[in-house]
């Protein structure tokens, strides 16, 4: 089967080069998925420049989610049959004609939505259900101070919130993408090039929930912004990783400071994921209410270009590969 490997080199062009494997055999539990169309995320960049390695036991190929259609079944499953249409969330193997996955990391793709669409989904979901309603508690009237508003999981966490009822304060860079955040469904939407962040938030009486991408340059203004009471989740650090909080004013306000990785998670903690997904969120999905805007789509051997296109830095959305 095709995959794409890591060669090295200078660039995302460079470094992802087309290769051949041998087709994976799903073990017991496990299910192979014909791969029509496969997510590109930013861990997968970070792993492709060295400072993401996958956990122990999970493939070293690119690639945390992918849509497609059941081709083979390890003994044991009993949910899936071959040719079923479903989408997944991997731990790797995702870049690849064939990739095998716990079967209970599995969902069916809803009626009318196409591959590209569907392998879009599951990082997000996941990842959004796992961060701003588990650990963050969001509930119908509260609010979400969301940053990095235009991604991926932005766009996600939007229409998720949106759809449970509660309103959303976003932030992203430039006037393009901030008005893409309202046109999603925030309620305000901030410029952080040229808005005053802290005041903005303020007027509006600042947040229940914040769901922090950016990381250390955030972590004042985030702290300013929540509500007594409020939750802030942290699930990545673009800024960077060290930041100075004022744990007085954390305590006065009684906030809860959290934060958390998908990929290394146990098996049966992603099981358990997929299964509150499921129940909670695939009824948005099925109505429309949750859908993924896809930025662009790239054919396999193209991987590179759908990195660069992603370190760019100007997408609203996902990107995605294709594979015939």
């Amino acid at each position: 089967m095709r995959v794409i490997e890591i060669e090295g080199g200078s660039g995302p062009a460079q470094a992802l080069q087309i290769s051949e494997r041998p087709t994976p055999l799903p073990g017991p539990g496990e299910v192979r998925i014909r791969v029509r169309a496969a997510g590109v995320n930013r861990p997968d960049l970070l792993q492709r420049q060295g400072g993401y390695p996958p956990p122990v036991g999970a493939s070293d190929i690119l690639g945390l989610e992918v849509a497609g259609e059941i081709e083979a079944t390890g003994d044991g499953v009993t949910r899936w049959r071959p040719g079923d249409r479903v989408c997944a969330l991997l731990g790797g193997g995702g870049y690849a004609d064939y990739a095998v996955v716990d079967a209970r990391h599995v969902l069916p793709i809803p009626a009318g939505l196409d591959f590209v669409h569907a392998a879009a989904l599951p990082e997000t979901l996941f990842t959004v259900w796992a961060n701003v309603f588990e650990a963050g508690g969001l509930k119908a009237g509260e609010t979400l101070l969301l940053h990095g508003a235009t991604s991926g999981i932005g766009v996600t966490a939007i229409h998720m919130a949106k759809a449970a009822g509660a309103r959303v304060i976003a932030t992203s860079r430039g006037a393009d993408k901030a008005r893409a955040a309202a046109e999603l469904g925030a309620d305000v939407s901030l410029d952080a090039t040229k808005d005053d962040l802290a005041a903005g938030i303020a007027t509006e009486g600042g947040a229940d929930v914040v769901l922090d991408m950016v990381g250390a340059d955030y972590a004042e203004l985030n702290l300013k912004a929540l509500k007594p009471g409020g939750r802030w989740v942290v699930i990545a650090t673009l800024t960077g990783a060290q930041a100075r909080i004022d744990l007085m004013r954390l305590m006065l306000k009684r906030i809860v400071l959290t934060g958390s990785t998908l990929r290394a998670r146990p098996a049966h903690e992603k099981a358990r994921l997929a299964q509150a997904v499921e129940s909670s969120v695939w009824p948005w999905v099925e109505q429309r209410k949750v859908a993924p805007r896809i930025e662009a789509t790239f054919p396999l051997a193209r991987a590179g270009d759908a990195h660069a296109r992603l370190e760019a830095g100007g997408h609203v959305g996902k990107v995605v590969l294709t594979l015939d």
